[in-house]
């Protein structure tokens, strides 16, 4: 059976942690999320760690800025535990002030740039942030101080109305403390695509796991160079590229967000090795008319997530960019990010798949009563291991409710073959039922990929008084030809006839996403109930 190798050397062994969990642990791991940026000042402090558009630091570099943004902090009152919120885009300033909040041993509360007043309130509010770091471009989004009472200290690169330059964090930080290595070093919130978002609790024992999984699993090492064009903000950006690259003591190439040429031209230019993308971005890549001029050489590991990769894709990429080896990663916020990972060579034999569980993970396929089902059958994956997080901050129901003896309920619907690969077929409330016949949509979407004519495409379900539901296609056209009869009919030599589409949106431009690159069905169901209203 296919499994993860760990390097020679690297022992793993069961623990007790967190109350009531015994999960497999790495045995050699820092305790504390800090070492692992220190650990690399020590190493190479002269080697290259950061390039953001024409600025270039060292480690030691990067160490300096680092300690005196801390001291500036520690100057206002910041110390451990107290909560210092970040809306800010891929940038340097991102790195400073997320490394200095661990430097003093404070939580870390990353917010996208694309969240809008509301959400900034309620997540400044519910996290109790001590301190916030924001983009001038976004004052006008922040509430009013009455709204965060706790909010002492906001801050801004070049300063904005109401709020300090952040050049002036500038001073000598205290003594390291001592953080214990099951307190929290990040709150991440998530998407909140029904009721409040959850701000899950990533402590530093859950970073150190996720990051050595990533590092053994890409063999990564400081001759590697990440580039980082999804928002750091996203557990994607903030571990599999901005941690990863100090753990792995290389270097971190900053972009402030994906465009197809602008990613083409500095992947080239700095000779990248490593990336995270969704797969809309290699489909992307693949569309720009420069791509076959663009020397990506030196670019080896291709990691992917958040969706599918169509097998055509990934045959192109294989075709134009043999040195590249494409690895799913599937995981989530509650997951740290990785919890299965697809090794390069078996990508094109298991298309289909998400990969093979971590080294110190576990998934488990369940049914609705809680009850674990032969390899082969489906159900919903319930997510265990040392980089699942304990739980959501100040909202003891919602983990009461989402975990089980430490088992994170993923919402989605999947199974495990004989052999150990998952397969993730849909989200629990995506999967349709049609007339008592279940339906999911991913299947349909891929489907739908290997048509020419398609740039992409999203499966919800349309109401149907008789049968329940039934399935509506929203497709983005790769030429404005295509028809809804041409792809009804494509779909019907290749699926059962109860999952082709009955009915189809047809736009010719890019279905709608959310900042993490994911598509956003929720919009898409909106739409079509106005439609059909």
């Amino acid at each position: 059976m296919p499994s993860w190798t760990l390097p020679a050397g690297v022992a793993t062994r069961f623990e007790a942690h967190f109350g009531d969990r015994l999960v497999r642990c790495f045995v050699e791991r820092v305790a504390d999320s800090y070492d692992i940026l220190a650990q690399a000042i020590a190493s190479r402090g002269e080697a290259e760690a950061v390039v953001c558009g024409e600025e270039r630091l060292s480690y030691a570099e990067l160490g300096r800025r680092v300690e005196q943004v801390a001291g500036g902090l520690a100057a206002r009152g910041i110390g451990p535990g107290d909560r210092v919120a970040l809306l800010l885009g891929n940038r340097v300033e991102f790195l400073l002030t997320l490394y200095a909040a661990l430097r003093l041993g404070a939580i870390a509360v990353p917010m996208g740039t694309r969240l809008q007043q509301p959400e900034i309130a309620y997540i400044l509010d519910h996290a109790g942030a001590k301190a916030l770091v924001f983009e001038p471009s976004l004052v006008e989004r922040l509430p009013p101080p009455a709204e965060t009472p706790d909010l002492l200290h906001r801050l801004a690169p070049g300063g904005a109305a109401g709020a300090e330059d952040f050049a002036m964090l500038n001073g000598n930080p205290p003594p390291r403390p001592a953080v214990a290595e099951e307190a929290t070093a990040v709150i991440l919130y998530t998407s909140g695509t029904t009721g409040r978002p959850k701000g899950a609790m990533l402590t530093h024992f859950n970073l150190a796991h996720s990051l050595l999984h990533f590092q053994y699993g890409m063999a990564l090492g400081p001759q590697d160079r990440l580039l980082l064009a999804v928002p750091a903000s996203h557990v994607t950006g903030l571990v599999a590229q901005i941690m990863l690259a100090a753990q792995a003591q290389g270097a971190l190439v900053m972009m402030p967000e994906f465009k197809t040429k602008a990613f083409l031209d500095l992947a080239a230019r700095e000779r990248i090795t490593q990336a995270v993308l969704v797969p809309a971005m290699y489909s992307l890549c693949l569309l720009e008319p420069d791509f076959d001029n663009a020397d990506l050489s030196a670019w080896r590991v291709g990691g992917y997530g958040g969706a599918p990769m169509p097998a055509a894709v990934i045959a192109a990429l294989a075709q134009k960019l043999p040195n590249l080896g494409l690895m799913n990663a599937y995981g989530a916020t509650e997951t740290t990010s990785p919890t299965t990972m697809m090794p390069a060579a078996l990508t094109k034999a298991h298309a289909d798949s998400v990969g093979l569980v971590l080294p110190c993970g576990e998934v488990r396929v369940m049914d609705a009563d809680g009850r674990e089902v032969a390899a082969g059958e489906t159900g919903e994956l319930w997510i265990g291991g040392a980089m699942v997080v304990p739980g959501y901050w100040r909202n003891p129901e919602a983990t009461a409710r989402e975990f089980t003896a430490g088992f994170w309920h993923s919402g989605d619907v999947g199974m495990k073959d004989a052999d150990g690969f998952v397969r993730v077929f849909d989200r629990v409330k995506d999967m349709l039922n049609r007339g008592g016949y279940k339906i999911f949509s991913v299947e349909v979407e891929n489907v739908l990929a290997a048509h020419d004519g398609v740039l992409e495409s999203a499966i919800v379900a349309k109401p149907c008084p008789v049968l329940g539901e039934r399935v509506h296609a929203f497709v983005s056209r790769r030429r404005s030809d295509v028809s809804a009869d041409e792809l009804r009919h494509f779909c019907a030599t290749r699926l059962a006839d109860y999952k082709v589409p009955e009915s189809f949106t047809l736009v010719d431009e890019p279905l709608p996403r959310n900042a993490n690159g994911k598509l956003m069905k929720r919009i898409l169901r909106e739409k079509l109930l106005a439609a059909m209203a």
